[in-house]
């Protein structure tokens, strides 16, 4: 599923690190993170939509890499995203 726009914009506004910023890794990782958690959801009620598993799959791994680029070069950003985001310990 497709996140609305709304959706979008909100979380444009919450993770940009500038006024015309949609590309940072913040936004990148926040807006998957967001499509990840609305899938989620999709696979409760359809366990076997293998198609969709591959893409979210890849969604995660998209994520993954974005996560790992923070954390080698921005590792302070690296740490509160991941502490806005709840996604590690």
């Amino acid at each position: 599923m497709a996140l609305k726009s709304e959706q979008k914009q909100e979380i444009l506004q919450n993770y940009q690190r500038g006024a015309s910023d949609t590309g940072s890794p913040e936004v990148q990782v926040a807006l998957l993170s967001a499509r990840i958690e609305d899938l989620s959801g999709h696979f409760k009620a359809h366990a076997h939509d293998n198609h969709s598993r591959q893409g979210l799959l890849r969604m995660v791994n998209r994520r993954r890499k974005l996560l790992d680029y923070l954390k080698t070069r921005h590792t302070e950003r690296y740490r509160e995203l991941i502490a806005r985001l709840g996604l590690r310990k």
